[in-house]
């Protein structure tokens, strides 16, 4: 007597997804654009591989929509690669449910950290993602947002952190020179203007790039819908950051 041969299912199926991530090099490249936003030379010297390799591989998984491409603000010739979150965890939450793996909630680190999120006028996204990591850490987190030139935080990021019920009213602009005297553990640049002014401070210090579109920069009556694209963007980088440390 012969068993039977069980029948196809949607879980024998590899994902899309996986398939792309199912290649050494891209593997690798996710795993470096997992750590912050980078240009192709960049990628090129960390992977210690061929510019052309790196260039085709990245183009495979930006028509997989697994990588996304920004032009600098700093420097339109400079493009920076980034990570859609947003799809990987999509495939993240499509593998757990069809290996039907409960997911896991990830808690804040237990050594003690101070982070700082640097931006050109500290008025949106750096003051944003300092209300989300304060937040998602549940305060066991210390963190700052700096400017290289500050202005008032923008009405828009209190309104749009409130409709996700964060109030940031005590949160305050302020310049990189107010942080000299606190020694971070980490420096996070969420806009390509301040990494290249905060290049140089502290060798010593971890620093990552994020490379976040101003919400200033859209048209009047595109910049509601614009801060909440840039809050919820945020908030998946603060997620992944507090996933890896």
């Amino acid at each position: 007597m012969t068993s039977a041969k069980p029948s196809p299912s949607h879980a024998d199926t590899l994902p899309e997804g996986l398939k792309l991530l199912a290649d050494e090099t891209r593997w690798r490249l996710v795993c470096a654009l997992r750590r912050g936003d980078y240009q192709v030379g960049e990628l090129t010297i960390q992977l210690g591989l061929p510019q052309n390799l790196v260039s085709y591989h990245l183009g495979t998984l930006r028509q997989g929509g697994l990588v996304q491409v920004h032009r600098s603000d700093a420097d339109g010739r400079v493009l920076y690669y980034s990570l859609d979150l947003a799809l990987l965890k999509a495939i993240y939450h499509e593998l757990g449910s069809l290996l039907q793996v409960t997911n896991q909630t990830v808690n804040a680190p237990s050594i003690p950290q101070t982070i700082f999120f640097l931006c050109t006028a500290n008025s949106a996204r750096s003051q944003m993602a300092e209300a989300w990591l304060r937040h998602l850490s549940q305060g066991r987190i210390a963190v700052r947002s700096a400017g290289t030139q500050p202005r008032p935080v923008h009405p828009l990021t209190r309104h749009v952190m409130a409709e996700v019920g964060l109030d940031i009213g005590y949160q305050a602009s302020k310049s990189i020179e107010a942080l000299h005297d606190i020694r971070p553990t980490m420096i996070i640049t969420v806009c390509d203007i301040a990494r290249e002014a905060c290049a140089h401070w502290g060798h010593d210090i971890p620093q990552i790039h994020w490379s976040i579109s101003d919400p200033l920069a859209a048209a009047e009556d595109e910049q509601l819908a614009t801060f909440r694209a840039v809050r919820d963007a945020l908030r998946l980088r603060v997620e992944g950051l507090l996933g890896s440390l």
